[in-house]
């Protein structure tokens, strides 16, 4: 209790509070700008740090790192267009609840559900940060492969009416990011030649691409005959969940938080798998899943659960072995080492009030992130206001800043406008989007972990069940995969029977 108390007044210290406020406004900030994301505020701000102390260091990287993660639905539900790429998810639904005029409950659920789920995952991480790290390190490549397979069966369920176009749209996304120089053999892949293309594709300049371009092409083509702003703007206010609403989500969102805390456990896997992994879950264990992609509000509480899970989930093992799961937590653990906490067995032991104030952090950002969120919800819905084609105009000029500033490639503009074109075709054709977001997030980890289990086991393929987290993921895929092909072809035979009763029923009355 002394620890705790100490650690309470060092963070609650006025330079330590006015860090988290400011770096939690500007993850927000950062998140909610399509292309700048919250690892680039991390960047930006680790300079910063330098000649403060630890625990206000280590206060403004927790709270950009907790904003940007949570900025990121900002501009998912308002333009359709992800801020970070853990917001991907969030999309589906929250963009539609907003043409729908739902805009600020929409914005005020997904708050109080990425507060919940990074909760969870503190107290998660508290009372288990020695057990959870040890099991996510038993996760070799082979086990991580089975989850990211188990992940990518999804593809199946996120096919809308037609099976062979969700997995067309699939493999066009592993396809986009197999393009550029292989990390392990240093061999050009789908280069055709060109040197700006072995740089390969970033993931945020595909996002920016495949979200962005496409709702400003349809905003253009439609301005003048067909307005699709959302009604009743004319009073916003911050609008949160009733308490019925949340207790209706109140055990997706817990189931979503653990799920989103172990992924984040397990290093190399992060918010968009996290997010897309627990829409996966929502959609199944809906009672009407036919509403997902059209405006359910479980298709925001899910994802914003579970992608804001992984924060908690990835302290565990940056604090108890050093490990960092991703780039933000590996700016992070540079933030630690820059003011002497070397995270390991030790730290826990040399330096347990720093531990708690890491804890107490935590807390005071994500009470920072809601009142920023809710506070700015009256302002972030006026931009619905805006006419469409303006609005257009200010989306496409930021998206192009934003992919440029990714590496300062002119390059990564171009690709945007060729991928959007393309995602906007595709959408004409009825090819769905969402497929290719998932082959984009889960290709590379999946390529990497199948590669590394084979170069381990010599080449032998037992190695993806000769453990039992590897063979219940792999037994899990079979599963889905066959009960929707299934299912698909249930709906393809029954749609020849009606076509051929009402084709006889034609005949028979002629």
């Amino acid at each position: 209790m002394d620890l705790l108390l100490s650690a309470a007044q060092v963070i609650l210290a006025p330079d330590a509070l006015l860090a988290v406020l400011a770096g939690s406004l500007l993850g927000v900030v950062f998140g909610a700008i399509p292309g700048l994301t919250f690892t680039v505020a991390m960047a930006l701000v680790v300079p910063m740090s330098f000649s403060l102390a630890a625990a206000p260091a280590i206060a403004l990287l927790l709270g950009t790192y907790i904003g940007g993660m949570t900025g990121g639905s900002v501009s998912a539900i308002l333009l359709g267009i992800p801020g970070t790429p853990s917001a991907a998810a969030t999309v589906l639904d929250g963009y539609q609840l907003t043409r729908r005029g739902k805009a600020s409950l929409a914005l005020g659920t997904a708050v109080v559900a990425s507060a919940f789920g990074g909760i969870v995952s503190l107290l998660v991480m508290v009372a288990s940060v020695d057990t959870v790290a040890k099991l996510a390190l038993r996760f070799g490549p082979a086990e991580t492969f089975g989850l990211l397979l188990f992940g990518l069966s999804t593809i199946c369920g996120l096919a809308q009416k037609s099976l062979l176009k969700g997995l067309i749209a699939g493999v066009l996304g592993l396809l986009v990011m197999t393009v550029g120089i292989d990390e392990m053999e240093g061999v050009q892949r789908l280069t055709f030649g060109t040197i700006v293309l072995q740089q390969g594709i970033s993931l945020l300049v595909a996002m920016i691409a495949l979200f962005a371009v496409p709702h400003v092409i349809d905003a253009f083509v439609t301005h003048y005959t067909e307005d699709r702003r959302p009604e009743a703007i004319a009073d916003v206010r911050a609008e949160l969940p009733t308490l019925r609403d949340l207790a209706k989500h109140f055990w997706l969102m817990l189931r979503c938080a653990l799920l989103g805390t172990g992924i984040g456990s397990i290093p190399g896997t992060g918010g968009p798998i996290a997010a897309f992994l627990a829409y996966a879950h929502a959609r199944k264990s809906s009672k009407t899943p036919e509403r997902f992609g059209r405006g359910d509000m479980g298709g925001v509480v899910a994802p914003e659960t579970a992608n804001n899970a992984v924060t908690g989930g990835a302290m565990i093992p940056l604090l108890s072995l050093g490990i960092p799961g991703d780039p933000a937590t590996a700016i992070l653990l540079s933030g630690l080492l820059i003011h002497g906490l070397i995270p390991g067995p030790m730290l826990f032991i040399e330096h347990p009030g720093e531990i708690y104030q890491i804890y107490l952090a935590i807390i005071i950002a994500y009470a920072a992130v809601v009142a920023i969120q809710l506070l700015g919800i009256r302002f972030f819905v006026q931009l619905l206001r805006v006419p469409a084609h303006l609005l257009a105009v200010g989306i496409i000029i930021m998206c192009a800043y934003g992919a440029f500033a990714i590496r300062n490639s002119v390059f990564d503009v171009v690709m945007v406008a060729l991928l959007g074109a393309l995602a906007y075709g595709l959408q004409r054709v009825s090819i769905p989007l969402t497929p290719i977001i998932l082959g984009l997030v889960l290709g590379p980890s999946i390529e990497r972990e199948f590669r590394t289990a084979l170069i381990l086991s010599d080449g032998d393929p037992s190695i993806f069940v000769a453990s039992i987290p590897g063979v219940i993921f792999i037994g899990l895929t079979a599963l889905i995969v066959g009960a929707q092909i299934l299912r698909a072809t249930r709906a393809s035979l029954n749609a020849r029977r009606t076509e051929e009763n009402s084709h006889a029923s034609v005949t028979s009355s002629e």
